[in-house]
């Protein structure tokens, strides 16, 4: 989560508004047509809400909010009052403008990923609650933290990939630059291309939370449990925590939740977020929030206000979600990070920032777009989709090369580069229809991206472009921006990459039940 002071640089070009548009509440009809009713002086719950017992069975998953709502918020779905819970939502038009011949193909039938953001946006905050925040005065708004939340076909398993902040990554329009700067330069449509470009999974809802709105959910469920394994002093964050377990407030959950003083930085950034999701999931299905009329009305009406959700998250949607997912639990939520392969980057502003592990993130989000389990023994589903899925090799990949910059030489140059990267480059390079391309593009047919991807690993910067009409070739069309050709998987620092098994360069994951403390 940024607020450390460090600002994004801008790219060119003016930086899109974004503006949340509030949906009006819809509350339950009432005797009186006046709103939802609360609970009487007798102590009865209003006509309109359902039985405790109702309540209790229809407990699930719900995906309502960022890092503290973050993974799919523990909430009771209650049928007669999920019409008035998505009034609450600010909904917001996230995939205007998004092409479709630039997004990755939509996953297995049943599949949902959801792009999960928590942002660092101080508008309307005073000096004294930034203050007490700890989150400083820095201007503007980044996306802090970032999480990409796959439900499966069959509604029984979640998985959250969180995604570092400073990984770097190709930004459409922008060219390389940390992972967050894209929310800065374009907001959340921008965010979600960055995404879709990074990963190859396409993002079907988007969901957004800011700092008040995570501490406000922690109070409303009276505090969360957190650990530690060594002690961490972060006067910025106002994080003062001795090794052991904690009972912490919003406050204290945000502060342990963003401070970067542990070895490992950012990374261990996302393992305490985990945590923290874990917990609150923990203490929402274990506690009396979802069962009790009046705390469940106040949680809602605290929790909801502060997240902003895409236009197509409507009330139908969320009320199919609630009974799909009627009987996920703690041990059915797995979470995951993205594997680094260089943590100490130093990138052209003079900052440093992390380099995924290409072939295993590659090999993570490969999974998720086909709805394939991350976990599990020799033989089960995970190995034998893996066995399963094609290998290919540059030697397999035939690419057509295309001068898109008018350049004398320049697209001859990188077809020699590329067949000495092992690519097969069986004709000669033409120029492409325009001369002002701005950033290098691999252009490939639908069920060609692994093959596209292997290209894209090569040229440091480019894109990927579909269009069904190439059929097995791979056109590479330079950009301005084009810098050179590597060989595939030789992005990252050998000194950086091999920190060996268990390390942040493979694939480790947690359930949230492992994540609760004690």
């Amino acid at each position: 989560m940024s607020g450390d002071g460090d600002e994004a640089v801008r790219g060119p070009g003016d930086t899109p508004e974004f503006r949340r548009v509030r949906s009006g509440p819809t509350p339950p009809e009432s005797g009186t047509g006046s709103g939802p009713r609360r609970r009487t002086g007798s102590g009865r719950a209003p006509a309109w809400l359902p039985s405790a017992a109702a309540r209790r069975r229809r407990l699930t998953l719900t995906l309502a909010g960022a890092l503290s709502i973050a993974v799919l918020l523990a909430s009771g779905t209650a049928w007669a009052i999920t019409g008035w819970a998505s009034g609450q939502l600010n909904r917001y038009d996230v995939f205007a403008g998004l092409l479709e011949e630039n997004r990755p193909e939509a996953g297995p039938q049943g599949t949902l990923n959801f792009l999960v953001i928590g942002s660092d946006r101080r508008e309307g905050m005073g000096s004294e609650e930034q203050d007490a925040l700890g989150v400083g005065d820095t201007d503007g708004q980044r996306s802090d933290t970032m999480m990409l939340v796959h439900l499966n076909n069959e509604r029984d398993q979640v998985t959250v990939v969180g995604i570092p902040r400073d990984s770097w990554v190709r930004i459409p329009g922008y060219g390389e630059d940390k992972i967050n700067a894209a929310y800065a330069y374009g907001g959340p449509q921008l965010a979600i291309q960055t995404v879709e470009s990074a990963t190859g999974v396409r993002v079907d809802h988007y969901v957004e939370v800011d700092f008040g709105g995570f501490v406000d959910v922690v109070d409303a469920l009276e505090g969360i449990t957190v650990c530690l394994p060594e002690a961490i002093h972060d006067d910025k964050a106002r994080l003062h925590m001795e090794a052991g377990t904690h009972q912490v407030d919003g406050v204290e959950a945000l502060a342990f939740a963003r401070t970067r003083k542990s070895s490992d930085g950012d990374l261990d950034r996302i393992d305490r977020q985990q945590q923290v999701l874990s917990a609150l999931l923990d203490k929402a299905l274990s506690s009396e929030t979802l069962t009790d009329p009046a705390r469940f009305g106040l949680f809602l009406d605290t929790a909801l206000g502060s997240v902003t959700v895409d236009e197509g998250l409507d009330t139908a949607s969320i009320n199919q979600l609630g009974n799909q997912m009627r009987s996920v639990r703690l041990d059915d939520v797995t979470f995951t990070q993205v594997p680094i392969g260089q943590m100490d980057f130093w990138t052209p502003h003079g900052d440093v920032a992390v380099k995924w592990q290409e072939e295993a993130a590659r090999e993570l989000f490969g999974r998720i777009a086909r709805d394939e389990p991350l976990t599990g023994g020799p033989g089960d589903a995970a190995d034998q989709g893996a066995e399963a899925a094609p290998v290919v090799a540059p030697g397999d990949i035939e690419v057509e090369v295309y001068n898109g910059i008018g350049a004398p030489g320049l697209g001859a140059q990188v077809r020699a580069d590329l067949a000495a990267a092992g690519f097969l480059t069986t004709a000669e390079a033409r120029d492409w229809t325009s001369r002002d391309v701005p950033e290098t593009l691999v252009r490939y047919a639908p069920g060609r991206e692994d093959a596209a991807r292997l290209v894209q690993d090569s040229l440091p910067g480019a894109g990927l472009q579909r269009d069904a009409a190439l059929g097995d070739r791979i056109q590479v069309v330079i950009g301005f921006n084009h810098t050179r050709v590597t060989a595939p998987g030789t992005t990252a620092s050998p000194a950086s990459d091999t920190e060996g098994e268990g390390g942040r360069d493979t694939l480790n994951t947690s359930t949230a039940a492992d994540n609760v403390c004690g």
